[in-house]
């Protein structure tokens, strides 16, 4: 063990020791079945408090990289050279027979109340745009977007999901279905999409109205069966690594970066569909793809529909730096889709904080709702 905690570091110590501890897993330094350090003894060793050797050890098991055994301690289950974790009792969801495919939609509508984002909040800050930028509200917005909202989000998606992009590579558009059909015709036709199955209807409507050719590929409790995706003629692979509707898996660490490591072939790409990730439980997001990518092939959509309001019809993506280039050439000349005044407004609510403090409540709701229902009955 040589763990350093640096307190020059914008992360604080539990995410330094968490980060650390999962490059030795993934590079192998810690194979599936090793039992890691006890917490006292690693605490001791990188000179920082049991509570955060703790608090980095949760973060691990809660991202599926070791687990947690009765009076034993901690185990890694992270299978890099099988793609897959080391336990048949996954911690994920999956519906089973007796649970019908509406069962998420269900427990959307009675969630809603408690996602739904404050109106009052929204009508300020349209208030507050109206007033601050008059006339230019009325101005055609730029092929990708207005600049100072793809520069908010730039920011956001930094300090909340540990994404590194710049200004230029997100691009605004109304909703995920157009974003999808911008995809098609970015990466081409005579492509083969991957889409998992079950899938969100929408997803296969879109491949299948603009004609391209499309597999399905199973999903296991982990992500796609590792068997299908090896034997896949597809070269991109649409995915949606959290809480996959309607099946409610989320991927595994071991499946994404099994994911990760198909796409490391030349030509292939990875759609990564990160709808609702914001509401996770977990105490910190889990890293997607886009940010874990070394390839350069990872295009990310997400949505405000979830967060504010589906009525906004606003989404964005991130391209790779590679497809800039091409995007410009394809797509450049095409108009944004979305009001100059509507992408005025999220930018105030990202720069401002409202948007991250709606988050923020939401899931200390969720997790406060979880906890009580693990808690026992009198």
């Amino acid at each position: 063990m040589n763990y350093s905690i640096s307190k020059d570091s914008k992360y604080p110590a539990y995410i330094q020791l968490y980060q650390q501890i999962r490059t030795d897993i993934v590079s192998g330094v810690y194979v599936f079945g090793d039992k890691l350090p006890s917490k006292r003894l690693l605490a001791d060793e990188s000179a920082v408090s049991v509570i955060t050797v703790e608090h980095a050890y949760t973060l691990l098991a809660e991202e599926g990289y070791i687990e947690s055994r009765q009076r034993s301690g901690y185990y890694v289950i992270f299978r890099i050279e099988e793609g897959f974790a080391g336990t048949e009792e996954s911690k994920r969801t999956l519906l089973t027979e007796d649970e019908p495919a509406g069962h998420f939609l269900q427990e959307d509508a009675a969630a809603a109340e408690q996602i739904k984002f404050p109106f009052s909040v929204l009508a300020k800050a349209m208030r507050g745009a109206l007033g601050e930028y008059g006339e230019t509200l009325l101005s055609v917005a730029p092929n990708a977007g207005t600049l100072v909202l793809r520069t908010e989000l730039s920011r956001y998606l930094a300090r909340s999901r540990g994404i590194s992009v710049r200004p230029e590579q997100i691009i605004i558009g109304s909703g995920s279905e157009y974003l999808y059909n911008l995809i098609i015709g970015l990466l081409g036709r005579n492509r083969v999409y991957g889409i998992e199955e079950p899938s969100y209807p929408i997803i296969e409507k879109n491949y299948q109205v603009s004609g391209v050719q499309y597999e399905f590929l199973a999903l296991g409790k982990e992500g796609i069966k590792s068997t299908v995706l090896h034997h896949t003629r597809a070269d991109v692979l649409h995915l949606t690594p959290y809480r996959s509707y309607p099946s409610g898996v989320t991927a595994s660490a071991s499946k994404r970066h099994e994911y990760l490591r198909w796409a490391e072939q030349k030509g292939r790409y990875l759609v990564e569909d990160d709808y609702e990730s914001e509401f996770s439980v977990l105490q910190k997001p889990e890293d997607t793809l886009f940010s874990r990518s070394k390839r350069d092939n990872v295009i990310y959509l997400n949505t405000f529909s979830k967060s504010i309001s589906p009525s906004l019809r606003v989404g964005y993506m991130l391209l790779p730096e590679q497809l800039l280039p091409e995007y410009q050439k394809k797509l450049g000349v095409f108009s944004c889709t979305v009001s100059t005044a509507i992408q005025y407004v999220l930018a105030d609510l990202l720069r401002n904080g409202d948007f991250e403090r709606h988050i923020n409540r939401v899931r200390r709701a969720k997790r406060n709702e979880l906890q009580k229902k693990k808690q026992p009955k009198q």
